[in-house]
């Protein structure tokens, strides 16, 4: 078998078993025929940790910046610079595939698979800078703002594919320049087997302190995750224990608002490898984000994921494909942006059984649905054609 060689950007990407976004290893590294390089910056963004390299995965130096300011920007910045002059001293591949949020990864990535002559694969996460303005954050009418969106068109028009996460965004794309044709649908995903956790229930609850029924957040504390409304919630419902697990630019913010609320404790990041056990310690996973219309259509939220492939119920404070998709599974409740409590009471007051019941049938939806495994097979579809290799291996 012929091996194909793909050079992947991605500023946030971190190595297997490490907090945060590890999409592109799991992805790659089941790809058949393939070999791959993830360029990423090299400080973890949930850790603050350096980044060391390894097999398949080549950190590079990014600035260092703190809360959402130009120091922000200039990072962004910083690692389009150093990732470009690092993809272009790397052999040459037979794909470049870029992913954002941030476009300047992928400008990156369409330059060094021009120099190489290679095709180019563009992937997005969030639609940005779309995301930026329906959150306040940047003007419509702004200089940035026009520049960004510039971009993102010159980019949709010279990718050979665009690689979506949620399908309410196709329309949005290819409105942008992206030829319909060639908009793939490649959402994230997860594998119950990944989520066996290493000891029984009881010994985990113990380790972890959980002593009540207790709901767990596990993921960034950023201004998009709406924690805010976490935090009324919970103590709204003093009844059930809230844990917040990861971290953020708003963490210690979100640390001070919540002095005084009894049932709410914070928890630094945990490797990969032991999110199965703080998963099967919970009673409930809970999916939160701000108060944004472009949510509604436009997510493909990991932890949803995780919490499934875990057997996790969970709570969505997100109508549309988040709430559509944990509806239609059977696995969890879902609730207006605003009204988390009334979802936590649901909980607080739902038999075991229940419970179980729905992280059971969560479990499977996604086993049948949506694994890892069964994403990486798309991710090869897309690809093959553009290196000519022929069958998807079985």
């Amino acid at each position: 078998m012929t091996q194909h060689r793909v050079l992947v950007f991605n500023h946030f990407a971190v190595p297997r078993g490490y907090p945060g976004g590890t999409r592109h290893v799991e992805l790659f590294s089941r790809l058949p025929g393939w070999s791959y390089v993830v360029l990423a910056g090299r400080r973890n963004m949930v850790t603050g940790l350096p980044q060391q390299a390894e097999p398949g995965f080549h950190p590079v130096a990014v600035t260092p910046y703190q809360g959402n300011g130009l120091g922000r920007v200039v990072n962004w910045a910083s690692y389009a610079v150093t990732a470009t002059a690092a993809g272009l001293r790397q052999p040459r591949p037979d794909v470049v595939y870029a992913s954002s949020p941030h476009l300047l990864a992928g400008l990156s990535g369409w330059l060094v698979a021009a120099v190489r002559r290679v095709p180019f694969v563009l992937e997005i996460r969030d639609l940005w800078p779309r995301v930026l303005v329906d959150m306040g954050k940047l003007s419509e009418r702004s200089l940035a703002y026009r520049a960004l969106e510039r971009l993102e068109r010159f980019l949709y028009r010279h990718a050979d594919h665009v690689v979506i996460m949620a399908p309410g965004v196709r329309a949005a794309v290819a409105g942008k320049g992206a030829a319909p044709e060639k908009i793939a649908f490649i959402p994230n995903g997860a594998d119950p087997e990944d989520f066996v956790p290493s000891t029984v229930r009881d010994e985990l609850r113990r380790r972890y302190g959980f002593t009540r029924r207790t709901a767990i957040y596990a993921g960034a504390h950023g201004p998009a995750n709406g924690l805010d409304l976490l935090l009324d919630a919970a103590e709204a419902v003093p009844d059930l224990d809230v844990v917040l697990v990861g971290s953020g630019v708003e963490k210690p913010r979100l640390q001070a608002a919540a002095h005084g609320i009894r049932n709410v404790r914070f928890l630094d990041p945990v490797p990969k490898t032991e999110i199965p056990d703080i998963l099967h310690a919970a009673d409930l996973g809970v999916h939160v984000l701000a108060d944004v219309e472009l949510f509604r259509a436009g997510v493909s939220p990991n932890k949803v994921f995780d919490y499934m492939a875990a057997g996790l119920p969970i709570v969505t404070n997100s109508p549309g494909i988040v709430g559509d998709l944990v509806l239609g599974a059977g696995a969890g409740y879902v609730v207006a942006p605003s009204n988390l409590a009334h979802g936590l009471g649901q909980v607080a007051q739902a038999s075991p059984e229940e419970l179980a019941k729905m992280g059971a049938a969560g479990r499977q939806w996604i086993r049948e649905n949506q694994s890892r495994t069964a994403m990486s097979r798309a991710l090869w579809q897309l690809l093959a054609p553009l290196v000519g290799a022929g069958e998807a291996p079985c």
